[in-house]
């Protein structure tokens, strides 16, 4: 049980707007422990047999999705450096039916998912689009955008690009994407029970410059969408005026269609606080341009700052940009934790480039001089710490 103290103008909102008895329990699952949940990656497990046992109920909402539970230590499990699985909220994997139920992605062909970091939402949707859809998956904020690009090259995918950029950067793009994901910049109360920091920080006034700061963001990001394309927007809060009245706003100002919307509460959903809609575009506010593809897309790209080529990353390149030529080493697991934390590895092996492999799925690089593997896994991407878990390791796969 959490012991939270919730700002009273917070409480005086909740009460108003969702009315008292619908407050109140939000109230109480404040007070609970978050859940914690896992979604594994197709592409990497395909030849890898789920342990059942170590898992709890699957996600109803999204496939290859399962309930902890409890947190692991995930830090320390190789398989989560590779790519295997991604630790996300339950909440937020809604997305993955949303999209089946309004959007056929056999015919997609652009995506933006514009507030991306650290990458939940768009790992998801690297492991469900068609591969010939382009991916741009974009963070503004520098420090944020390395951790995206981190994640998604992990995650792997044909053309995906991590980019750097702010909304209204994206004047290169009209008309340009079938689907665009907007999970933009909220007063975090869906966070209060993870995150201390965002009760602490939590205001009226807060709420009212995000709502300012959310309507700049859709101005400049609604002419990039084609006619007809589908726009999600989600916050991590429960407050209208940053979640149903956005939309109608949306609604009113460029004639989208409401397809759904709904809310996550912590108590009655299990997962964190969410608010997600999905709307489709129906007024031609300025002319319909041809819809990029694939070198298009790949051309109109320069106009951004492209932070990562995930098309080209086959999560076997150093940082200098060397390639290994197919040699593959298996690693126990000590040896693998090692790597991870760019430590070099007394292993005999071929001298050259080779991938390292945990389980069969790559780790990484590293240049073996005979009787040593100098390590040329990515600096800023080490495991930092020396502690040992006392809590129970990831045991996903028999």
């Amino acid at each position: 049980m959490i012991i939270m103290q919730l700002p009273s103008d917070f409480i005086a909102l909740m009460r108003e707007q969702l009315g008292v008895e619908q407050a109140e329990a939000l109230f109480e699952g404040l007070q609970q422990e978050p859940t914690v949940a896992v979604r594994f990656n197709p592409l990497k497990t395909v030849a890898l047999t789920l342990n059942r046992e170590a898992l709890g109920d699957p996600v109803p909402w999204c496939p290859d999705a399962y309930y902890l539970d409890g947190r692991r230590a995930f830090t320390f499990d190789p398989l989560f450096h590779a790519g295997a699985y991604y630790v996300q909220d339950a909440s937020s994997m809604y997305l993955a039916q949303i999209l089946r139920k309004h959007l056929p992605l056999k015919g997609v062909r652009g995506v933006l998912d514009l507030c991306a970091a650290p990458g939940g939402k768009s790992t998801l949707l690297a492991s469900l689009l068609p591969e010939d859809a382009t991916l741009i998956s974009n963070e503004p904020i520098r420090k944020r955008a390395q951790v995206l690009a981190e994640n998604m090259q992990k995650w792997g995918r044909p053309n995906c690009f991590v980019t750097q950029n702010y909304p209204d950067e994206f004047g290169a793009f009209p008309d340009s994407f079938d689907l665009i994901l907007a999970d933009v910049p909220c007063s975090g109360e869906g966070m209060f029970r993870k995150d201390p920091v965002a009760v602490s920080e939590w205001s009226l006034d807060n709420v009212h410059q995000c709502v300012a700061r959310q309507r700049d963001i859709l101005r400049s990001i609604v002419p990039c969408l084609r006619s007809d394309g589908l726009l999600v927007y989600s916050t991590c809060t429960f407050n209208h005026y940053e979640d149903e009245e956005q939309v109608r706003w949306l609604q009113q100002e460029y004639g989208f269609q409401l397809l759904e919307e709904r809310h996550f509460f912590p108590g009655r959903d299990r997962g964190e606080g969410l608010y997600i809609a999905a709307l489709r575009r129906t007024e031609d506010a300025t002319p319909i341009t041809t819809i990029p593809e694939g070198k298009e897309f790949v051309k109109r790209l320069k106009t951004l700052n492209v932070i990562a080529d995930v098309s080209n990353f086959n999560y076997q390149l150093s940082p200098s940009g060397e390639q290994g030529e197919g040699f593959q080493l298996e690693l126990s697991y000590s040896d693998s934790i090692a790597y991870l934390r760019r430590e070099a590895l007394h292993i005999a092996a071929p001298r050259g480039i080779v991938c390292v492999t945990y389980r069969g799925l790559p780790l990484g690089l590293a240049k073996s001089v005979g009787n040593r593997l100098n390590n040329l896994y990515p600096q800023e991407w080490r495991i930092r710490t020396t502690y040992s878990p006392s809590e129970p390791l990831p045991n996903f796969f028999l």
